[in-house]
């Protein structure tokens, strides 16, 4: 089911169905570098994260991560983007990551627009945040570009990484 479109891409829902792919996009380097080894190893691996994470999210809360196609590729999955509600943080979370060979080229920022959109339109959400490795340098200078501005370090997650936590109002 198509969630959103926009000039260049497909926004919908994962299903069990798109566990190779994203098998591939969290063992993708940027994904392993700034988010994380999540010890998915497997295609069954990839399908109990999609139906612990993604599914779930969907029914908790009527939202989650989603695909990105890229239309120009026969809707080739490149990557997610989406929201997510973290019982440690007390805003709504945006995320995005993409396969390598689609970085840097304004995905990110074409299907985040769209899934701030959502959340305001669809959700009424009023207020997102944006969470990030101090290390990811692409990601501050993309959800400053979205309008996101720095509030505080954070500790989200049981390793106590440190993150950066970026807000903003919609």
């Amino acid at each position: 089911m198509i969630v959103a479109e926009t000039n260049r891409l497909l926004i919908l829902k994962f299903t069990l169905k798109d566990a190779p792919f994203f098998l591939e996009l969290v063992n993708s380097p940027n994904w392993i570098k700034y988010i994380g080894d999540q010890n998915t190893k497997t295609v069954k691996d990839a399908e109990e994260r999609i139906r612990e994470g993604h599914l779930k999210s969907y029914k908790s809360t009527g939202f989650g991560f989603y695909k990105l196609l890229l239309k120009a590729e026969n809707n080739k999955p490149i990557g997610t983007c989406g929201l997510i509600k973290r019982d440690t943080l007390d805003d709504v979370d945006m995320g995005f990551a993409m396969l390598p060979h689609y970085e840097g080229i304004g995905i990110g920022y074409e299907a985040s627009k769209e899934v701030i959109k959502l959340a305001k339109q669809r959700f009424n959400l009023k207020r997102l945040v944006a969470i990030t490795n101090p290390d990811n340098k692409n990601s501050i200078k993309l959800v400053e570009k979205l309008g996101f501005t720095f509030e505080k370090c954070v500790k989200p997650f049981a390793d106590d990484e440190e993150l950066l936590l970026f807000a903003k109002k919609i």
